[in-house]
């Protein structure tokens, strides 16, 4: 439960900071643009958070793990946590950020911490 927490939470300072910055997703084949970040967010993400159907998911699961043990949330956070690491990935301005020379002392710790919670949520649920 304390690293999806940690994940949401990276996840909505994630979507402020990608606002203020007008960060839109850029990942191959399918690039948003900074004009329209919000109406992108809804289907897309911004650069550095997810969808909102996602986030609703994992906080879905997360209500449903803090009433108590629930097969069915574990394996909707397995999903997620496995989906959103290959988002990060696939996002070109997250890659940069984890980069040598393109370090930056807000975006860094926000993509290192989103995207190392969707690879914890992707590992600790495993069987």
């Amino acid at each position: 439960m304390a690293v999806t927490s940690v994940q949401l939470a990276a996840q909505a300072v994630g979507h402020v900071v990608a606002l203020r910055r007008r960060r839109h997703f850029d990942v191959p084949f399918l690039t948003g643009s900074p004009d329209h970040l919000v109406r992108d967010w809804l289907w897309f993400g911004t650069a550095y958070s997810a969808p909102p159907y996602l986030l609703a998911l994992e906080v879905w699961a997360l209500g449903r793990l803090l009433r108590g043990p629930d097969d069915r949330a574990v394996w909707v956070l397995r999903w997620l946590g496995t989906g959103l690491t290959a988002g990060y990935l696939s996002e070109r301005d997250s890659r940069v950020r984890v980069r040598p020379g393109g370090l930056d002392p807000v975006e860094t710790p926000v993509v290192v911490a989103g995207w190392g919670g969707a690879a914890a949520l992707a590992v600790l649920t495993r069987r």
